[in-house]
């Protein structure tokens, strides 16, 4: 129990950080956000602080305890937003090797959301 609740924490602290602080250059729409997002990417100027708020609100819903129900949407939309991240770079510049550096952040993801799962069945059984 102990061994799951930490290795819990530090995954989803550390997938936490990784996308709290891709969202901060979203929500203050810096320029470099909008040369990636919209001149890369071609997202509308519109999407980049949306996408930013949204990571924040993801953040908070797998850091809050309680709320599993919040917490598999925050796990789900997060997901989304690394699934099509992923997707937009490929569409627009094809595979480079630089993108593999993407794998981290899915990585702490799924290793965040598997000892989520942990952690709840160990809770549930005792």
């Amino acid at each position: 129990m102990k061994k799951t609740n930490i290795l819990y924490w530090i995954f989803t602290g550390i997938f936490a950080a990784l996308m709290l602080f891709s969202a901060i250059p979203d929500i203050l729409n810096t320029e470099d956000a909008i040369t990636f997002m919209h001149g890369q990417l071609q997202y509308p100027l519109y999407m980049i602080p949306f996408i930013g708020w949204a990571k924040v609100f993801g953040v908070i819903g797998i850091l809050v305890p309680g709320f599993p129900r919040i917490k598999e949407w925050a796990y789900a939309g997060l997901a989304i937003d690394l699934v099509g991240a992923i997707y937009s770079m490929l569409a627009i510049d094809g595979f480079k090797p630089p993108m593999l550096g993407m794998l981290v952040w899915v990585v702490f993801g799924v290793l965040s959301y598997i000892y989520y799962h942990k952690k709840l069945q160990t809770t549930k059984q005792n």
